[in-house]
């Protein structure tokens, strides 16, 4: 038996380990930023912008009303005398229209047509009127009477003067101590405007319109209109409430004197004037500097007495003048205006008594 040497057993191969091979690589893409966050914006509140405005305007208003409240011109009309008629009812104010130069120019005279003020005897008031505006608890009427300048009044001292000469002798004291003797009634407040203040509003609201049934030409007063209605600028507005060249003069005067003043306060109070500022603005600049109140007076006063004023020319007021019986002499010569007494009596008992006039 032969030695075949140890047997071949065939080749067994072992099983080769796989190493596990990584994946592969994720293609990289731009990395993409997100935006920040974004707080959202504050809600807007209407209230409080709102609130911020009209807290603005408020205190605009309330600088402005002291700046014009400063600005006024301010005199003791109003002084405590012995035996002073207590208040009455309603509120009572003495509105006067002085024929007072003071602070105009030669020229400015001229062009008002206002003569000297030496000349004419010293400074008188042209329009005398007593506004009454009732109690909002009471049963009287706003009434505006006229006092004629040239009414015949006892003044101590003096005999029987004329109503406007009390103004020459005291001054606004006297006339108002005057005036509450003779009619009766307190006077609560005081309001006086002169020539060339007076002229000056007309044409800062850029005229008035009136409408005269007559022409008018007085040469004096430096008027000359014809018929109809027109605006009237500063100086034919100032001859206008000074002329006596018509047929009852003086009596037709305060008629027209009335008239102006419920149209000027019309046109002062329009969306024309208040919303322009070239009228609006000259205004409210020159109107404090050319009134002068009592030294109890303020702004928010006049204010009231403007408010009032507006049913002057809506004919929501009573407008009349003293109950005249005629013309007699005063101590100085002249002829004076004598009032009814007793319908004049009458008339002023109800405006004390906060009662209807008509």
């Amino acid at each position: 038996m032969s030695y075949q040497g140890p047997s071949r057993r065939p080749t067994q191969r072992l099983p080769v380990a796989r190493v596990p091979t990584a994946p592969p690589p994720v293609p990289r893409h731009p990395q993409v930023r997100r935006p920040p966050l974004r707080r959202p914006p504050p809600r807007r509140r209407p209230g409080r912008i709102l609130a911020t405005i009209l807290g603005v305007l408020a205190l605009a208003i309330i600088g402005f009303a002291g700046y014009v409240d400063r600005s006024l011109q301010r005199t003791d009309a109003l002084a405590d005398y012995p035996g002073r008629i207590a208040a009455t009812a309603g509120t009572n104010w003495l509105i006067v229209g002085s024929d007072s130069r003071a602070g105009l120019t030669p020229d400015q005279e001229a062009r008002l047509t206002t003569g000297d003020e030496a000349a004419a005897g010293g400074g008188r008031t042209d329009t005398i009127m007593l506004m009454h505006i009732p109690a909002l608890t009471g049963n009287g009427q706003l009434t505006l009477v006229s006092l004629p300048r040239d009414s015949s009044v006892p003044l101590a001292g003096h005999g029987r003067v004329k109503l406007n000469a009390t103004f020459a002798i005291g001054g606004p004291t006297l006339l108002v101590r005057t005036v509450e003797q003779v009619t009766g009634v307190h006077v609560d407040h005081y309001a006086e405007i002169g020539f060339g203040g007076f002229a000056g509003l007309v044409d800062d609201v850029g005229g008035v319109q009136m409408c005269p049934t007559e022409p008018i030409s007085d040469p004096l007063a430096g008027l000359h209109i014809p018929a109809g209605c027109q605006v009237l600028d500063g100086p034919q507005a100032l001859g206008y409430v000074r002329t006596r060249a018509t047929p009852r003069a003086d009596l037709d005067r305060v008629v027209h004197q009335r008239e102006f003043l419920g149209a000027l306060i019309a046109r002062a109070g329009s969306p024309a004037v208040l919303l322009n500022p070239f009228h609006s603005l000259p205004l409210a600049v020159d109107a404090p500097k050319t009134i002068t109140v009592d030294n109890g007076d303020h702004v928010w006063n006049l204010a009231g007495l403007g408010w009032a004023m507006r049913s002057l020319s809506n004919g929501n007021a009573v407008t009349e003048t003293v109950p005249i019986a005629g013309f007699g002499p005063v101590t100085d010569g002249s002829s004076g205006v004598l009032w009814d007494r007793a319908q004049a009596a009458r008339l002023f008992d109800a405006l004390a008594q906060d009662q209807p006039v008509r």
